[in-house]
């Protein structure tokens, strides 16, 4: 009896394992479509923090330039400003001696006068950007909208 049941048992035991092989060779094949997703996702993110590095580079040099010319745009304009007072004080003291304006024709006059009420009255209020550069709202890349934050670590 027992024989038999072993028997029956038989037929049915090897499809068992025919269908256990079919499923593991279904894993495995799963298995190696997943690894080289994995590899493919690896190679992949291997490349973009390369270039995440690049640009992280390029925007420290770029940083550091806007700086430079941020310095530079100052330092030229505290010259222009201690030229302007040298100037004003110049023409000051041209109005003040009686004898500029014997020396000076009327038309040299209307023109020093002239350039102090349009350029020299005007400029040395404290604060006064160049007008040389337009910082306008309509600039598209003004200084203010620069973040200076140095937490690229945080990221």
């Amino acid at each position: 009896e027992q024989s038999l049941q072993l028997l029956e048992l038989g037929g049915s035991v090897e499809e068992d394992y025919i269908r256990i092989a079919r499923g593991f060779e279904a894993m495995r094949q799963r298995c190696c479509r997943l690894e080289q997703d994995g590899r493919r996702a690896r190679e992949q993110l291997s490349r973009v923090e390369a270039e995440r590095a690049a640009l992280e580079v390029k925007l420290k040099h770029a940083r550091n330039q806007v700086e430079v010319e941020m310095k530079k745009r100052h330092r030229a304009e505290a010259e222009l400003e201690k030229q302007e007072r040298k100037l004003q004080l110049v023409f000051e003291s041209l109005m003040r001696e009686p004898w500029g304006s014997e020396a000076l024709s009327r038309e040299q006059c209307s023109i020093l006068s002239a350039l102090a009420g349009r350029r020299l009255g005007g400029t040395l209020a404290p604060g006064r950007r160049s007008s040389a550069v337009d910082e306008s709202c309509q600039s598209l890349l003004s200084h203010s909208d620069i973040s200076y934050d140095r937490t690229e670590d945080d990221v």
